[in-house]
């Protein structure tokens, strides 16, 4: 394993135990809507990050590579992971209490349009998103590819349950005028559809 390569995993493992470990700082939903409608999402995120890993097998050497990336291109991958994941913290932090790990309503629950919900709705989805295809890109194999690719599906068919859940509980004016105004996952990409939700 390449330094750069140990240098994403570590990044990875404190994003995710600092992750878990904040998980305390959020208040109790209110309203959720059934835990069974949220399973796919959760599956296609773990199922994704089993493939982006490579936790099936532990020689790298054993998957296919579709390029050997050059060191300097594995630490700015490394650097794009950090990013991503810092893009991530300031979501949440922003959030505040109001975070949930699953789609639900806190009983003060607003729209929340500033700091990076201002640049996409979901800058959580779009951080971790980034953060997998970087890591992606410098373990350089097509399963790292397609696991950051069916991540991403999970947390875009996360973000559409939340938005239809959050229509509903925050009023279809309040959060459609939002959701007119800044992109779903992509920034800069206010005129497309299917990004949009």
């Amino acid at each position: 394993m390449t330094k750069p390569e140990v240098a994403i995993r570590i990044i990875w493992f404190v994003w995710w135990v600092s992750w878990l470990a904040a998980a305390a700082w959020s208040d109790r939903a209110v309203k959720r809507p059934p835990r069974r409608s949220q399973i796919v999402y959760r599956l296609l995120a773990a199922g994704g990050a089993i493939l982006l890993f490579g936790l099936y097998q532990h020689d790298i050497r054993a998957e296919r590579l579709l390029w050997q990336s050059p060191i300097s291109f594995s630490w700015l991958t490394a650097a794009i992971v950090c990013l991503g994941l810092l893009f991530t913290w300031w979501a949440r932090i922003h959030l505040g209490r109001l975070w949930s790990s699953s789609v639900g309503r806190k009983a003060d629950h607003r729209v929340v349009d500033t700091g990076p919900y201002a640049i996409v709705r979901h800058p959580i989805y779009t951080g971790i998103s980034v953060a997998s295809f970087a890591t992606a890109a410098m373990r350089g194999t097509a399963l790292a590819w397609l696991g950051a690719g069916v991540m991403t599906l999970g947390w875009y068919v996360k973000a559409r349950m939340e938005e239809e859940f959050l229509r509903e509980e925050l009023g279809a004016e309040a959060y459609g005028a939002y959701a007119q105004r800044v992109p779903m996952l992509v920034p800069l990409l206010r005129r497309s559809k299917i990004l949009r939700g």
